[in-house]
C-alpha cells in the first residue's frame, strides 16, 4: 500500500482457500488496479487485515462470479447463472416492464414472494387473446358510499359522501369518483385516479381482482372503508358468468346535514333578483330542420280576372318564424321574386302602428334614485314587467286545414299541407281530419292525340317518333332487357330450336332449320343446314331481325305485334314472312332455360302441367293404374316414352303441347348418359391442335403441377378450363367442356395426366374412325348443337303417386 492509501496489483492481501478444479480451469490474467468502490471498499477490507469474502458477506453483497467461484456457499456450487432478473417480458403476448422479478439468477432471495398482478382465466378456461382484447372497453360499475368525520364543526359528526368505483378488467385497475354537487364546498370528482390498487394489509403484495368485488360488501382503499350498495346491470351479469353469487342490494344512506339544509334553507330562499331566462337554444336543438309545409291561397281583390294567387306557406319549427313563396303560372304576366313573405315571426295584428324606439324590449329598467352626487344612475330590472308591450305571434297551434290567417292585412286560406305536417299535428295535437280544400277548377281533359297510319316508309317505331315531335328522335332501345340478357360468360341467352318447314312440297319437306331467338332483343334469326346432293344451298335463312306476327294489318295507327320468347316452344306452329315452320326439338340449355324461368313460360312449368293432368285423371285413377300395370309386365317400373307419350295425347285428348309432354318426360324420365364416342372427340380435338400447330404439352404439365399443391394428379374443373384458356387452346369452348367432362370423377375432379396424354398428338395419335366402332350417323348432329340426352324410359310410380297420391 502507498502512502495515498492504495493498493497496487502486486500487493493484494488474499485470504482464500484452495481454488476447486473448476475455478483452477479458468485462466487468470493480469489486472488493473481496482478503483471502483466495490474495489477501495475490499482494500480497506484488506488493509484491516479481514479476509475480503467476509468484507462483502457482512453486508449483504456478493463477489463477482468471474473468477473467484470457489469461494461461494455449498448450496450454489456447480451454479451458472448469477445474473439479476430480466425486468423486460411478455404478458398475454404484451411486452411489459416487470418491477417485482426474483432477484439472483431466477431464484428469489430470502423473505421475497411471487405478487398476483392480474385476474386472469386460467388455461383451460379462458381465451386465447390478451386480457387488454377480450376486456377491451369492459368497465364494471358499482355504486358505493364512505362515511367522513368532521370533527370542526358542530352541526355535522359525519358525512355521508356517494360514489362510483370503476373497475376495468383489462389491467385491474380501479378508479373512483365521486358526483359533483354545486356548492357544497368540497374537492369532488376524481377521488382516486386509475391505477392498481393493493389490499389492505396483512395481504399488501397483491392487488384487487374482480373477484374480490360483490354488492353489500366493503372493500378498503388506502386506508378508507368504502360501502357497495349496488352495480349496474352489465356488471351483475359479468360477476355472474365468472361465478360469483351475488348478494342482495343495500340501501342507500342520506347525508343528514344535506337533508336537513334542503329541508330548511333551500325550499325557502327565494334569489333577490330574478331574471328572466330567454333560452332558445333546447328549441333550436329539439326542431333544427323541422319544418311545417301549407298549400294556400290569396283571394286578390286588385286582380279578380286571374283567379286565386296559390301560395306555399312554411312555419319553422326552430324558432317558430314563417317565409311564403308564390307559385306563379306559365305567362302570368307577374315578376318573379324570390319571396311574398321574407322569414320572420308573423304579428297576428299587423299592421300596427310603429312602436318608439326602446318600446319593444326584452327586459324593463327601473330608475331607482335618479342621479345622486356623482352623476351615476341606480338602475333594477322590473319584474313584473310593468308597461311591457306583448306582442302576439302565430305559432304551430294556429295553423290548420280551413285557417284563415292575417298576413300584414291580406287574408290567405290555408288549403292543404304535406305529410310531415300531417304527421306532426297527428301526434302533437291528436288532429286526424285533413281533407284538403279544393280552391281552382280542374284543368280541362287534354284532347286525344291521334296517330297517323302508318305510310310503309321506314320502320314502325321511326315513323311514330316522327309524328310525336318536330325534332325527329331515334326510337328508344330497352337497354334494361339489353344488359339483363345479353351474353355473359357460358350464359348465351339464346333459344335455339330445331324446325321444318310445313308445305305440301316433297322438296321442301325434308329441309332443316335452327331458329335462333336472342333474349336480349327479341330478334329472331333463321339457319339451314345444307346436305350433301339435295340441290338446296344451305346458311343463312333469314337475317337477325324481330318479326311481326302474321294475320296484322300493314297500314294502321297500332304498333304491331312481335314474337316473343313465350311464342316459341317444341310443338308450335311460327310464320316467318310466309313460311310456316313446326318446331320440333330444342337443345338442353333452351330447356334448362325455360324450366328455371318457369314463370315466364307456362309450357315448361312442371306444376301447372301435373295440376292440369292431375284435372283430366281425378276419376280415372284404377284404370290409369292397371293400364300401366299391364304395359309393364316385367314390374321393371320403367316404361319407353313413346309408349308414355302415347298416353298422355290419349288422355288429355290433344290439350297437351308436344313441350308440355317433354317436359313431364325429363322430369319423370331416365337419362342415356352415353355421349358421343370418346375417340370420336379425341380424333377431332387432336387434328384441331395439329393444324394449329400447337405443341405446348411440356409448359401446359408443369402449370399443372403448379396448380397441383397435393401432388395428387388431380384437379377443379374450373381450374382446369382456366389454364386452358390462359393457353389459347384452339379448340371450341363445347368441345373443351365435353372432354373435360369425360374425364371427372364423382367429386368433379379432372386428371389432367391422362387428359394431357390424350390430348397429346405427337405421342399419343387417336385414329378418326376405327374399324370396330361406326362413326355416329349424320342426322344426329344435323344441328350442330349440344342436344338433350335422350330420355330412354320413364318411371312411372313417382308420376301415379304424384297425381293420385301413394297407393295403400
Amino acid at each position: 500500500m502507498d502512502r495515498f492509501g492504495r493498493i497496487g496489483s502486486g500487493c493484494a492481501v488474499r485470504d482464500e482457500p484452495p481454488r476447486t478444479p473448476l475455478a483452477s480451469a479458468r485462466p487468470v490474467t493480469s489486472r488493473r488496479h481496482d478503483v471502483t468502490p466495490r474495489g477501495l471498499r475490499a482494500a480497506a477490507a484488506a488493509v484491516e487485515g479481514r479476509p475480503w469474502r467476509s468484507f462483502f458477506t457482512e453486508r449483504g453483497m456478493r463477489p463477482r462470479s468471474g473468477l473467484h467461484r470457489e469461494a461461494q456457499s455449498p448450496s450454489l456450487i456447480g451454479e451458472e447463472k448469477f445474473h439479476r432478473s430480466q425486468i423486460c417480458n411478455y404478458s398475454n403476448n404484451v411486452p411489459m416492464v416487470f418491477d417485482d422479478k426474483p432477484g439472483i439468477g431466477g431464484e428469489l432471495l430470502p423473505g421475497q414472494t411471487l405478487k398476483i398482478t392480474n385476474s386472469v382465466f386460467p388455461e383451460a378456461i379462458g381465451s386465447s387473446p390478451p386480457s387488454w382484447i377480450a376486456f377491451d372497453k369492459q368497465v364494471l360499475c358499482f355504486d358505493a358510499y364512505f362515511e367522513e368525520e368532521v370533527p370542526e364543526k358542530n352541526q355535522e359528526l359525519y358525512r355521508i359522501r356517494h360514489c362510483k368505483i370503476y373497475f376495468y378488467p383489462e389491467d385491474d385497475t380501479m378508479q373512483v369518483t365521486e358526483p359533483v354537487v354545486k356548492n357544497s364546498g368540497l374537492n369532488q370528482g376524481t377521488l382516486v385516479r386509475r391505477h392498481q390498487i393493493p389490499l389492505p394489509p396483512p395481504h399488501e403484495d397483491r392487488f384487487y381482482t374482480m373477484y374480490d368485488f360483490n354488492i353489500n360488501t366493503e372493500i378498503t382503499l388506502y386506508g378508507r372503508k368504502y360501502k357497495i350498495i349496488d352495480c349496474d346491470e352489465y356488471t351483475k351479469n359479468f360477476l355472474m358468468k365468472i361465478g360469483i353469487r351475488l348478494n342482495p342490494p343495500a340501501s342507500r344512506p342520506d347525508d343528514p346535514y344535506t337533508t336537513e339544509r334542503q329541508q330548511r334553507h333551500l325550499a325557502s330562499t327565494n334569489p333577490f333578483h330574478p331574471y328572466e331566462r330567454f333560452d332558445t337554444l333546447k328549441q333550436f336543438l329539439e326542431f333544427d330542420g323541422q319544418v311545417l309545409g301549407f298549400s294556400c291561397v290569396w283571394n286578390d281583390p286588385e286582380s279578380q280576372l286571374t283567379g286565386p294567387r296559390e301560395l306555399v306557406l312554411r312555419y319553422y319549427l326552430s324558432d317558430d318564424t314563417i317565409d311564403i313563396r308564390e307559385i306563379l303560372p306559365r305567362n302570368s304576366g307577374r315578376d318573379v321574386v324570390p319571396f311574398f313573405l321574407k322569414r320572420d315571426k308573423l304579428p297576428k295584428n299587423a299592421p300596427v302602428p310603429p312602436y318608439h324606439p326602446g318600446t319593444i324590449t326584452n327586459y324593463t329598467l327601473l330608475n331607482v334614485l335618479g342621479k345622486p352626487e356623482r352623476n351615476k344612475g341606480y338602475y333594477i330590472r322590473d319584474v313584473l314587467q310593468t308597461g311591457a308591450v306583448h306582442r302576439e305571434f302565430y305559432k304551430d297551434s294556429d295553423l290548420k286545414i280551413g285557417a284563415v290567417i292575417n298576413v300584414w292585412g291580406r287574408q290567405i286560406l290555408l288549403c292543404d299541407c304535406d305529410e310531415f305536417t300531417k304527421e306532426h299535428y297527428r301526434k302533437k295535437y291528436g288532429i286526424v281530419d285533413f281533407t284538403p280544400i279544393q280552391y281552382k277548377t280542374p284543368p280541362p281533359p287534354k284532347p286525344e292525340k291521334i296517330v297517323p297510319p302508318y305510310n310503309g316508309f321506314g320502320t314502325e317505331e321511326d315513323s311514330l317518333n316522327s309524328c310525336r315531335s318536330v325534332v325527329v328522335k331515334t326510337p328508344h332501345k330497352d337497354y334494361r332487357q339489353f344488359l339483363m340478357k345479353d351474353r355473359y360468360g357460358m350464359d348465351s341467352n339464346i333459344l335455339r330450336y330445331a324446325a321444318k318447314l310445313v308445305t305440301d312440297s316433297p322438296i321442301d319437306k325434308g329441309r332443316k332449320f335452327i331458329i335462333s331467338f336472342f333474349l336480349s332483343d327479341d330478334t329472331i334469326a333463321v339457319f339451314e343446314y345444307a346436305e350433301r346432293n339435295s340441290g338446296i344451298a344451305g346458311g343463312k335463312f333469314l337475317e337477325r331481325s324481330r318479326i311481326k306476327k302474321p294475320g296484322q294489318e300493314l297500314f294502321k295507327s297500332e304498333p304491331s305485334e312481335y314474337y316473343k320468347a313465350q311464342d316459341l316452344f317444341v310443338g308450335a306452329r311460327v310464320c316467318f314472312h310466309g313460311h310456316n315452320f313446326l318446331l320440333v326439338d330444342a337443345d338442353e340449355y333452351t330447356f334448362n332455360y325455360m324450366e328455371k324461368n318457369a314463370n315466364e313460360f307456362p309450357m315448361a312449368d312442371f306444376c301447372v302441367i301435373l295440376n292440369k293432368l292431375k284435372s283430366m285423371t281425378e276419376s280415372r285413377a284404377k284404370e290409369i293404374r292397371k293400364t300401366f300395370a299391364t304395359t309393364d309386365p316385367e314390374h321393371t317400373n320403367v316404361i319407353g316414352y313413346d309408349t308414355f307419350r302415347n298416353w298422355v295425347v290419349s288422355v288429355a285428348a290433344g290439350g297437351f303441347s308436344e313441350h308440355e309432354i317433354m317436359t313431364l318426360g325429363r322430369h319423370y324420365g331416365m337419362r342415356d348418359e352415353s355421349q358421343t364416342d370418346l375417340y370420336l372427340l379425341l380424333s377431332v380435338a387432336q387434328e384441331k391442335l395439329k393444324k394449329n400447330a400447337f405443341e405446348n404439352f411440356e409448359q401446359l404439365i408443369a402449370v399443372f403441377l403448379y396448380n397441383d399443391r397435393e401432388k395428387c394428379g388431380l384437379l377443379p374443373y374450373e381450374t382446369c378450363r382456366t389454364i386452358f384458356k390462359s393457353f389459347k387452346l384452339p379448340l371450341p369452348d363445347d368441345l373443351l367442356e365435353t372432354l373435360l367432362t369425360r374425364f371427372e370423377d364423382n367429386q368433379k375432379q379432372v386428371d389432367y395426366r391422362k387428359f394431357l396424354h390424350a390430348l397429346n398428338w405427337r405421342e399419343n395419335q387417336v385414329h378418326a374412325f376405327e374399324k370396330t366402332k361406326k362413326p355416329p350417323k349424320r342426322e344426329d348432329i344435323w344441328n350442330q348443337l349440344p342436344r338433350s340426352p335422350p330420355v330412354t324410359g320413364i318411371r312411372y310410380p313417382p308420376l301415379l303417386d304424384d297425381l293420385f297420391g301413394k297407393e295403400e
